[in-house]
């Protein structure tokens, strides 16, 4: 039973439907442009000591900021102008936060107070270290998000479903969630101009069900190929640009990208990092270096490409963290030769990676993976006793597979899951002993299963 909020949002909402770039109404026998709305949001982005990122998509240009409040003094962002070639989306940073303290907020677009029927709140990062103990939290996690849309969907029916499973995450009150790729699906009239790119974000993320998951969670993402480009997309896709400059319109995580000096590569991704406590979150990109599937040479293929390769096992061996997160895209640890999994991609990378994670001597690696359409825990046993994981959770909504008659040794029994799901990893204990739980609800927010993993 959804509480009553739920059912009236739809009718509460002003993102209940997709809006053009510039809504135009008759009054008169003249037109006018209608003053602007909240479209989507808000969101919360990146959550940081002294400073929090918070995301609003208007309806039409506007000015925009944000006021937020702890409970006796009222700060205030600066004032950012929306506008139609960025789709009307923008990024406030609210940077006269203290550590841990928590705030409620509210968004102001053209200087009027935007009424909001659930919470608008957050909490900066504490400062913790040399004086406590590092605080228990809980990260969500989920990855393939498909939102009908019957007039550019295939014929039949549609791939999306229980759009209720955002309530569930929000009802377990996460502090922090990572969207682990295929956050929206691209389709073909989409993929070759701005206004596609611009109009799939923009009407998979007004989805009602989900504002007020957006409103009071941290939220970070990675993509995979459906929220890059076409299927199985890969560094060759023509308009990789213009997918880095969409998903960084809407995602608002601290950094995006490798700036190298190498002409093969030059600035490219969305590769990023952050530090949520004491654990160390790495978002990979699985898109912008990785050889074509289909290339014949094989000598040299490459799924992660050798630059953030390199700049992943640094700071993997610079990180004091105890639990290491490595998000991306798709399986690595699953040892079935198929679809998008790495070892049937790029097993010499793979393995190269495991040998250095191995000789180095890394402790604590959890890789954090989607795209697969089903879930499951793998876990292996580096020649050096350490143990590295694989936490797959897919799909939020899109359709489920089933791969029961996939042979992956690697997989821990009773994890296989093949509904619409999501996770929660548990952070907790003292700075010494600091425990993991992965655990899985399905759609309505059952718990499915639950592990604990250890070092």
């Amino acid at each position: 039973m959804r509480p009553l909020l739920t059912l009236l949002l739809p009718l509460l909402l002003c993102t209940c439907a997709p809006s053009p770039s510039n809504r135009i109404v008759r009054s008169n026998n003249l037109y006018a442009v209608t003053s602007a709305e909240i479209q989507s949001g808000p969101m919360l982005g990146y959550n940081e000591q002294q400073e929090v990122a918070i995301w609003v998509q208007t309806t039409a240009q506007a000015r925009v900021h944000i006021e937020y409040t702890d409970g006796t003094d009222t700060y205030t962002t600066d004032t950012l102008r929306t506008d139609r070639h960025q789709a009307y989306a923008v990024t406030l940073i609210a940077d006269a936060v203290r550590p841990g303290q928590p705030y409620t907020y509210e968004v102001y677009i053209n200087n009027m107070r935007q009424r909001l029927p659930y919470p608008t709140e957050f909490t900066a990062q504490s400062t913790w270290r040399w004086r406590t103990d590092p605080p228990d939290f809980t990260l969500a996690i989920g990855s393939c998000n498909y939102i009908n849309e019957p007039e550019m969907d295939r014929p039949g029916s549609g791939y999306g479903r229980s759009y209720d499973i955002f309530t569930a995450i929000d009802e377990k009150r996460p502090d922090l969630m990572v969207w682990l790729g295929d956050n929206m699906y691209l389709r073909e009239p989409d993929w070759y101009t701005r206004t596609g790119y611009q109009h799939r974000y923009t009407h998979t993320r007004q989805v009602p069900s989900l504002q007020p998951l957006l409103a009071r969670t941290h939220h970070y993402a990675i993509w995979d190929d459906h929220d890059y480009g076409p299927n199985n997309s890969d560094r060759s896709w023509v308009n990789r640009e213009l997918a880095k400059e969409t998903f960084d319109l809407f995602w608002a995580n601290p950094t995006s990208g490798l700036k190298m000096s190498e002409q093969r590569y030059g600035t490219r991704g969305i590769t990023s990092m952050f530090r949520y406590n004491d654990i160390d979150v790495f978002l990979l990109d699985n898109r912008s270096f990785r050889t074509p599937n289909e290339q014949v040479r094989k000598d040299n293929v490459e799924l992660l490409g050798e630059p953030q390769l390199e700049w992943l096992i640094d700071n993997l061996v610079f990180s004091d963290a105890p639990w290491k997160l490595v998000c991306v895209g798709g399986q690595v640890l699953n040892t079935a030769e198929v679809f998008e999994n790495y070892i049937n991609l790029a097993p010499n990378e793979l393995r190269y990676l495991l040998a250095r994670i191995n000789e180095e001597n890394i402790e604590g690696v959890v890789f954090v993976t989607g795209d697969r359409h089903h879930t499951e825990l793998s876990e292996l046993r580096l020649p050096n006793g350490k143990m590295v994981y694989d936490v797959t959770v897919s799909p939020l909504t899109a359709g489920t597979g089933n791969p029961e008659s996939e042979v992956n040794k690697n997989r821990v029994e009773g994890t296989l899951t093949t509904v619409n799901n999501f996770g929660l990893l548990r952070f907790s204990g003292p700075l010494e002993d600091r425990r993991l739980e992965v655990v899985v609800f399905d759609g309505d927010g059952e718990e499915l299963w639950a592990r604990p993993l250890v070092r």
